[in-house]
């Protein structure tokens, strides 16, 4: 992706700030400087700078229990803050992330957070330090911070260095550049950002959509495709053999949407409100459950197939909740025997869900 162009700075630098990246905090960092700059702020604390870094990845990282890099120091700083602290939910607004680190007197935290600043400050902007070669890095902060404050044309400079309190002076042309292409910049920086969590997380579906909390999901369809159902016949749902309602009938996502980032239809299934609530973002337990599962869908299967009304619901479902061709044909194809069906629909959900519990998403049974 090409950034726009600049008379006057050095775009081609900038384009390579993202070079040789073997730790994620280079992108939070770059992150939260252009969304502090695009908000008119020149001069920025490391502080709420590492308190932005570290709301970013919350989601991702206590939700999507994303990889962000081997021994990656920012999300292994997320990981400790949420086992530290049990009343922050993954889904919590960032607002609150960040009012609680502002507010910490976390010993344990701060002394992390400042350790989050040893590198990244100084590193994200080495393109532009053609001055500074192996051993001149290799110095105290001080030290570093007169070497790169002496150099030209940089994006940012610093104040003498305070810990968390330490400035960086964002420079008036960088700034003005930042907010005139910030659409451009903002794609660049999450291409960039996916990339590199895609190579983490290789197995991981849908990465472009865990970048950040999701928005309201539309399942009304597949609501409508079983209340139809309930309609015609009674239906227990697979977790605790409850008999289903139009009332307290709620979609689940057998696999967690929080790992699979979609509403395919071979993934739903109806449970109940309270169930769905208790199921939380967790691996239903294959052995219990999957077997129910397969029989359930294989049961509106074939009434789909006997019911011309159901059938038309059906379609209608399929257009938004059924991507793949290939998928379709296997598991939604006439005529299938229930063996066939369960085997189909096991090699779709099975490599999602063991690939899902290899990234952490724990097991669970009603």
């Amino acid at each position: 992706m090409q950034l726009p162009y600049s008379e006057e700075l050095n775009i081609e630098y900038l384009g390579q700030l993202f070079r040789n990246t073997t730790e994620c905090y280079k992108f939070f960092w770059f992150k939260a400087i252009v969304k502090k700059v695009t908000k008119g702020k020149l001069e920025l604390t490391y502080e709420e700078l590492v308190d932005e870094m570290i709301a970013d990845a919350w989601y991702m990282v206590t939700e999507y229990h994303l990889n962000l890099g081997p021994k990656d120091t920012l999300e292994s700083l997320v990981t400790l803050i949420k086992q530290k602290n049990p009343e922050l939910k993954s889904k919590d607004e960032k607002t609150v992330i960040i009012d609680f680190l502002k507010n910490t007197e976390d010993k344990e935290l701060i002394s992390k957070k400042r350790a989050l600043t040893y590198n990244v400050p100084y590193r994200l902007q080495s393109p532009f330090l053609e001055n500074l070669k192996g051993k001149d890095w290799n110095v105290g902060e001080t030290k570093l911070i007169e070497k790169i404050n002496q150099e030209n044309r940089l994006i940012y400079y610093f104040t003498a260095l305070n810990g968390l309190a330490t400035k960086i002076i964002i420079q008036k042309d960088w700034a003005e550049y930042i907010v005139k292409n910030q659409q451009i910049i903002w794609g660049w920086l999450e291409y960039n950002m996916i990339l590199y969590i895609q190579k983490r997380n290789p197995n991981v579906p849908g990465i472009a959509d865990k970048l950040y909390p999701p928005k309201e999901r539309k399942l009304e369809k597949i609501k409508n495709y079983w209340k139809l159902i309930l309609s015609l016949e009674p239906i227990r749902e697979i977790y605790g053999d409850e008999i289903l309602t139009v009332q307290n009938i709620s979609i689940d996502h057998f696999v967690p949407w929080s790992y699979v980032a979609h509403d395919e239809m071979w993934n739903l299934n109806p449970t109940t409100k309270s169930i769905n609530s208790s199921k939380s973002n967790n691996l239903p337990d294959w052995d219990t459950y999957f077997k129910k599962l397969a029989q359930q869908e294989y049961h509106s299967y074939q009434l789909m197939w006997k019911n011309d009304i159901v059938h038309k619901e059906f379609e209608k479902c399929a257009k938004e909740h059924i991507n793949s061709d290939d998928i379709r044909y296997r598991v939604y194809r006439r005529g299938l025997e229930y063996p066939v069906f369960a085997e189909e629909l096991k090699s779709i959900i099975l490599p999602v869900y063991q690939s899902a519990q290899n990234c952490g998403f724990g097991r669970w049974k009603y």
